[in-house]
């Protein structure tokens, strides 16, 4: 196992000699131990920071290790929790286990068994650290190297963000669709100190108004009609990690009034509930809307707009850096062959300069879609211009359907048409097959005879 110190344990238990007898024995051994008499004082502690192992005992005064056990599974579900209980109480310690605690031992204690159990609880600790870990080097496209581009724009984003990183404090990402506003937010929250914590995103606009509260502060059991149980809010998801509220102009008033509220006191209530819950979450926040408009046309809180504007960070759309396209096609050609098995060539020039003459309404994501499509279409050993949408050429699909010339034959133009149906229906086949009035058969034998493979076409969709 990794070294003791790097593990924190909270010790909870209304006799100071035990906790005392084992705090000494556990900090001989390197671990970094706190003490707390009973379960609502080691709530506080929790709060303030977080533990990778609670030992408790069952029996306290004012909170008992039962209650404490549940309020940790909601605050800091990783935490790991050891019930220490009487031979009398055996059956409530089994009880705890079920509820989520790691084991239980039993008094009167000794500290080799305590340790063992310790250590064991730790070892599964660490056994999950280690597969966040493989999670966070998957999610690698996320780091700094994920912002593909060198123009002056965004080398002057990444200053920003590089800075940004080493606080907690909250930022506001705004531009246009498309322009990478939930890259960024991941880059943040992954170079961020909460790294190895929860990072939670909800795109607000998905979420209908009457809905927005109980989905991000959660409620309580009987709130409402239909609460039939106490519900976690996206807010304690995310406790001690990142928060991304996507499209954060879509909030309700009264989803505005309660995020001012966290941002101002670090603290939420769930709808029905009386209590207020302390905690500790980073909030970053994005839209492709104009908040000072919406501010001036009274659909935006002022005093919202402000706590969220702490550091602002504007992704410039990718019509303003069109030296970054050749980096950005290359990154997507190469993502995608690997995806689909193939080796492609660098595109033609000619295909470079096209991309380079659009103007990108769709920004990136349209750039990394128009990459995909061409990835997948092109029947020679490098993309051309003949590759690309219509649209990016320049032409429209009724000059091959109205004006055909002698080179254009009947199957060339029924293998435009079918094509330029599948782009509008962003290639569903079902949608086009319908569209076209032909069974799905038969416009897979149809793809077959202008040299693409129909499962490719089912992986780019998976």
């Amino acid at each position: 196992m990794q070294g003791n110190a790097e593990y924190s344990i909270l010790i909870v238990d209304d006799e100071e000699m035990v906790r005392e007898v084992l705090t000494r024995r556990l900090s001989q051994e390197g671990f970094d131990c706190c003490q707390a008499p009973n379960g609502q004082e080691a709530l506080e502690v929790i709060r303030a920071r977080p533990f990778d192992l609670v030992i408790t005992d069952l029996k306290m005064p004012v909170m008992g290790g039962a209650e404490l056990l549940e309020k940790i599974k909601v605050l800091c579900p990783d935490t790991e929790v050891i019930i220490m209980t009487a031979y009398g109480t055996i059956e409530s310690a089994v009880e705890s286990i079920k509820r989520g605690a790691y084991y239980y031992i039993t008094k009167p204690l000794s500290t080799g068994n305590v340790l063992f159990h310790v250590e064991k609880a730790l070892e599964r600790k660490q056994l999950t650290r280690k597969v966040e870990q493989l999670e966070k080097e998957v999610q690698g496209r996320y780091k700094f190297e994920g912002i593909i581009g060198n123009s002056n724009e965004i080398v002057e984003m990444l200053r920003l963000v590089s800075h940004v990183c080493r606080t907690d404090s909250t930022v506001l990402i705004q531009g246009e669709s498309g322009t990478g506003k939930e890259l960024v937010a991941k880059a943040i929250h992954y170079n961020s100190r909460r790294s190895d914590r929860a990072y939670v995103t909800v795109n607000c606009g998905a979420i209908p108004e009457n809905l927005q509260e109980t989905e991000l502060f959660g409620h309580v059991k009987g709130a409402f009609t239909g609460a039939l149980a106490d519900k976690r809010g996206l807010f304690q998801e995310a406790n001690f990690g990142t928060l991304f509220l996507d499209e954060i102009g879509d909030t309700s008033p009264a989803t505005q009034v309660k995020l001012l509220r966290f941002l101002q006191e670090g603290e939420i209530r769930r709808v029905g509930d009386l209590k207020p819950v302390q905690l500790n979450v980073r909030v970053l926040a994005a839209t492709n809307r104009n908040l000072e408009v919406l501010v001036q046309d009274g659909k935006f809180r002022e005093d919202l707009f402000y706590r969220l504007h702490v550091i602002p960070i504007h992704l410039p759309p990718l019509r303003s850096r069109r030296e970054d396209i050749p980096l950005l096609a290359r990154h997507f050609q190469d993502r995608f062959c690997s995806r689909l098995g193939r080796q492609l060539q660098p595109m033609s020039g000619e295909a470079l300069s096209l991309l380079l003459r659009y103007e990108w309404p769709g920004n990136i994501r349209e750039l990394e879609n128009v990459i995909e499509r061409a990835v997948i279409l092109t029947t020679r050993d490098s993309i051309s211009a003949e590759d690309l949408p219509y649209h990016i050429q320049g032409k429209k699909i009724s000059s091959f359907l109205k004006q055909p010339t002698r080179e254009t034959t009947l199957g060339e133009m029924e293998k435009n048409y079918i094509l330029e149906v599948l782009e509008r229906k962003n290639w569903n086949q079902k949608s086009a097959c319908k569209a076209l009035g032909i069974s799905k058969t038969t416009l897979w034998r149809r793809l077959k005879e202008y040299g693409i493979d129909p499962k490719l076409l089912l992986q780019s969709q998976s």
